[in-house]
């Protein structure tokens, strides 16, 4: 079947969620011709979502196309053994992406995220980097992504307080962050009660408590009104557009400059490349037809697990190993936030009901005190470490699957039962994030032996056992216990266990950028080494992840990649 031929346009952008629907912006303000490919479509938030934690939690948001769902990576833990498919795909297909149902939390990362290699080698010496780490300094550093950040927290509506305004601390925010030029478009979400009394525990036992940064209106803000707490932020959308999705933010300001086009129910197959190595193109099907979108460059904003997938699929004579595969750099140095391994999550009981049903997690209350290199690591073991969270939004089915805190003899039967009815209010999790880096042992690739419905193979990913990342998990679950018990819980669990790493919806890597194409995929721009009119968006061009998510970052980086875009065209 012969592919339909579309006329030329300035640029594709393939994938329209936190980071392509970012990068739209800039690029249509700019007067280019955008064609933004995404594989669902708009969602309808009167229609689609619901403040019903059946819909939101159980059966999971429903997304507008099954593209994700289908290519579900395999996932394996030493090369020897054979990669299994996980049940669920943590990512969702829609106009806005996964930025429609995460939980909003809107960091920047702190500048020694930047220079991870050179800042442990200067405080502590080569014998505390990782055994087998593979991280590399950026190739950047923070002071030149923070107008970048600036602009996504304008751009996009983010509420918080400032900590470190042009170098002046202000205890009331993050004394830990790096500079900024100016305050937050917003102040932070409301509180509550229980919040009130974790920020003050925490001061107590002399910690630096904040109030965490929020892509969710604390007000009104450019026609869309204030949250209003009604406590569906960790899987659903929001009904009312508070919380600030690209396809409500600039998704629909790109669109009223007239130069963006969103073609949706477009599943991208191959980036088309000529003999020289270039992008001319995207293939992609949509309702049973093929077609060709030829353009000047191509940016890839599609999450990092099909980033990586689709570079690896498009070869062709110049790039016979896949896009930006010239070195086998690519799908190296991928990592996630590898919570799950450590086994961190800590949970408190209290004598008290403490009132959280509802609200939103990202309007909670931060400590980064045992973050990034905060705190002294020697004698230690570790690099990195963890930011803590206590936060609010709790649902009765999730209640219900609480921990029993050793009271009962079973998870079910009528003792357990009166339990849940009784403590299902006084109990409260943390949630806790660690640093984490990439290692020779974790890599992707395609899976030799699934398919999905078009009959490509799937990705599979490899990720052996990590000592770090654990090391520093456990140290912050033990301050954690200590915060919860200085707020008064009677009975505290955590830091034990761990099911290994998993797919993440915080996967960084794989497309590293750099300035040495031996140890890197893209430029520091984002660009592919050896196509360099195709651009790479998302976590999987970063090279460390902080104690945070990674939103704001990547969307950063996406505007910039996006400026840096229009100069080459005005240019070529």
């Amino acid at each position: 079947m012969m592919a339909i031929e579309l006329p030329e346009t300035d640029v594709v952008v393939i994938g329209l969620g936190a980071s392509g629907g970012v990068a739209v912006l800039p690029l249509a303000r700019a007067g280019l011709r955008v064609i933004g490919l995404e594989a669902g479509t708009w969602m309808d938030p009167g229609r689609d979502y619901r403040a019903d934690e059946v819909h939101n939690n159980v059966r999971a948001l429903v997304t507008t196309g099954g593209k994700a769902a289908s290519e579900v990576p395999t996932f394996r833990t030493a090369a020897d053994q054979v990669a299994r498919q996980q049940a669920r795909h943590p990512m969702m297909n829609a106009v806005g992406g996964t930025s429609i149902h995460y939980h909003a939390q809107s960091w920047r990362l702190n500048p020694w995220d930047f220079r991870v290699r050179s800042a442990t080698l200067e405080r502590y010496g080569a014998a505390y980097l990782p055994a087998g780490c593979t991280v590399e300094d950026w190739p950047l550093g923070y002071d030149e992504l923070e107008p970048y950040y600036d602009h996504i927290e304008y751009e996009v509506g983010v509420s918080g307080k400032a900590g470190n305004l042009r170098g002046t601390l202000d205890p009331a925010g993050n004394i830990f962050e790096g500079p900024r030029q100016r305050e937050y478009p917003m102040p932070p979400l409301r509180s509550c009660d229980y919040l009130d009394h974790m920020l003050a525990s925490a001061r107590a036992i002399g910690l630096h408590p904040y109030r965490g940064p929020a892509a969710i209106n604390s007000r009104p803000y450019e026609g869309r009104p204030g949250c209003a707490f009604h406590g569906y932020c960790d899987r659903g959308g929001c009904h009312i557009r508070a919380k600030s999705s690209t396809d409500v933010t600039t998704i629909p300001k790109a669109l009223a400059t007239g130069n963006l086009t969103v073609v949706d129910h477009a599943n991208v197959r191959r980036i088309v490349t000529d003999n020289s190595g270039r992008a001319v193109g995207v293939r992609y099907f949509r309702h049973g037809e093929e077609y060709l979108q030829p353009a000047r460059a191509v940016l890839l904003g599609t999450y990092t697990y099909e980033n990586i997938r689709l570079l690896l699929l498009s070869r062709s004579q110049g790039h016979p190993e896949g896009i930006g595969n010239s070195r086998g750099q690519l799908g190296r140095h991928y990592f996630g936030h590898w919570d799950a391994q450590a086994g961190v999550s800590v949970a408190a009981l209290f004598p008290r009901d403490l009132n959280i049903w509802y609200g939103a997690i990202a309007q909670g209350v931060m400590v980064d005190d045992w973050a990034d290199d905060n705190f002294d690591h020697g004698g230690l073991g570790f690099i990195g470490g963890a930011t803590l969270h206590a936060y609010t939004e709790k649902h009765p089915i999730a209640a219900a699957g609480m921990n029993t805190f050793g009271r009962v003899p079973r998870r079910w039967g009528s003792q357990w039962k009166q339990f849940v009815a009784e403590n299902a209010g006084r109990w409260a999790s943390a949630y806790i994030q660690t640093n984490t880096f990439p290692y020779a042992n974790t890599w992707c690739d395609l899976d030799p032996d699934v398919r999905d419905p078009h009959g490509d193979p799937v990705l599979r990913i490899t990720s052996g056992p990590k000592v770090n990342e654990p090391r520093a998990a456990a140290h912050a679950a033990i301050k954690m216990i200590e915060w919860f018990r200085a707020a008064g819980a009677i009975e505290v669990t955590g830091g034990q266990g761990g099911t290994g790493p998993a797919l993440s919806t915080h996967a960084h890597g794989g497309t590293r950028m750099g300035l040495d194409p031996s140890t890197s995929v893209t430029d520091a721009f984002g660009f592919v080494h050896d196509c360099s009119n195709l651009g790479v968006l998302g976590g999987s061009v970063m090279g460390t992840a902080g104690a945070r998510n990674p939103t704001q970052t990547l969307q950063a980086l996406a505007w910039r990649t996006a400026d840096k875009l229009v100069d080459k065209l005005r240019s070529a």
